[in-house]
């Protein structure tokens, strides 16, 4: 049987940062291991291509990869951007009234970066191993919890850890196998996601359309193309799929305003349903779950990755800290403390999140009307604005 003190279940980019920073910051060396059945992301050296797949890292998120040593691996893919144009379809594009958030009035180079998911899942892998990391190929089946340890179960035999960390996605079977519960919303939505070339240049900007059908958002590449992320009901993703490609495109320009002028489709459209998941608890004893295993919001924010990763860091902070002082790695004390330090500020960002899906992206009526009010509101007050800013930047 091999014996771990920490194993992650789940090697995406939360799960991988975890394993990283329990390795690299431990002041005495962890055996920790990530249990991940898929394949590491082939990426060759001449790979220069940037696909569809992103996601938006915050500030907070660029520290953590530096904490992480892989930033300077991901800096060439990486694509800041210094401002975030939001406005709903009532108002016009270019005008005064567009809510606009901008590095600049709070003093930073930028509010985050793009970058494709498969490329930091791929360095944070990397660094991982090689501080000393085990990454092991293979599937959970179940766990079992005793006073001192927990047995894992996996499709290559068991394995045995002090503290096993769920990083397993919003279908976790970590959570399930340690009996832990979660609400789940379904949104009737669906995202539809693909690369965009634009007759304008996307300004090093986030643009953010509320439609009151949805919300459509394109996010600045590294090569000058845009990834969009489209949100609308199931049945009008169904319809958009069907489309022809200059269909499709007519469609997006209209629904964008126009703002980054002709619009073309390069590459293939992908679409996924979107939910709303919360656990009602985080930790049971030896086991704790992070990321979208425990928590799944709304991507209007492009928050979801940056809640895990913080998830990822406070719990990594906490489990070194009592690794340093010869406490047991997976206390209850150790895995409460970490839930006490993320639910609050985890759940205050779904609530903000759901009611600017609910009231801006598909509300109608006074409240609706008084949301709209508030992000005029925003624009025009330079503390209200700076609030928002700091919750960009993490």
């Amino acid at each position: 049987m091999k014996e771990l003190d920490i194993l992650v279940v789940g090697g995406g980019p939360v799960g991988a940062c975890a394993g990283v920073l329990l390795t690299r910051t431990a002041t005495r060396a962890l055996k920790v291991g990530i249990l991940e059945p898929a394949p590491l992301p082939a990426i060759a050296a001449d790979d220069l291509r940037i696909d569809a797949r992103v996601l938006a890292f915050s500030r907070a998120s660029q520290r953590l990869f530096e904490q992480a040593g892989i930033w300077d691996s991901l800096r060439p893919f990486a694509h800041p951007y210094q401002r975030m144009h939001v406005w709903h379809e009532h108002t016009a594009a270019r005008s005064a009234e567009v809510l606009v958030f901008d590095a600049a009035d709070a003093g930073e180079p930028d509010l985050g970066c793009i970058l494709e998911s498969r490329r930091v899942t791929a360095a944070l892998l990397k660094e991982f191993t090689a501080s000393g990391g085990q990454l092991i190929k293979a599937g959970f089946k179940d766990l079992a919890a005793s006073d001192a340890r927990v047995d894992v179960i996996t499709t290559e035999g068991t394995i045995s850890a002090k503290l096993v960390i769920g990083a397993d996605g919003a279908r976790s079977a970590v959570r399930a196998a340690a009996g832990l519960t979660a609400k789940v919303k379904s949104y009737d939505q669906t995202a539809i996601v693909a690369r965009i070339r634009c007759e304008r240049p996307h300004e090093d900007s986030c643009w953010q359309r509320f439609l009151g059908s949805g919300t459509l958002a394109f996010l600045p590449l590294a090569d000058g193309a845009t990834s969009i992320v489209w949100s609308v009901s199931e049945a009008e993703a169904r319809r958009l799929l069907a489309l022809t490609p200059g269909e499709f495109t007519r469609e997006l320009r209209a629904q964008s305003d126009d703002t980054l002028g002709e619009l073309t489709l390069d590459g293939e459209r992908s679409a996924f349903p979107l939910q709303n998941l919360k656990a009602r608890d985080y930790t049971t004893p030896r086991v704790a779950l992070i990321g979208d295993a425990v928590h799944v919001v709304h991507p209007l924010a492009g928050q979801g990755v940056n809640l895990g990763l913080q998830d990822a860091a406070v719990l990594a902070s906490l489990v070194t800290r009592a690794h340093a002082g010869r406490e047991d790695v997976g206390a209850y004390g150790v895995l409460r403390a970490y839930e006490r330090a993320r639910k609050a500020d985890n759940e205050l960002m779904d609530v903000a999140i759901d009611g600017f899906n609910r009231f801006l992206a598909h509300g109608s009526g006074p409240v609706s009307r008084l949301a709209r009010t508030g992000l005029r509101l925003v624009n025009r007050h330079s503390l209200l604005k700076r609030f928002f800013i700091e919750q960009a930047l993490g």
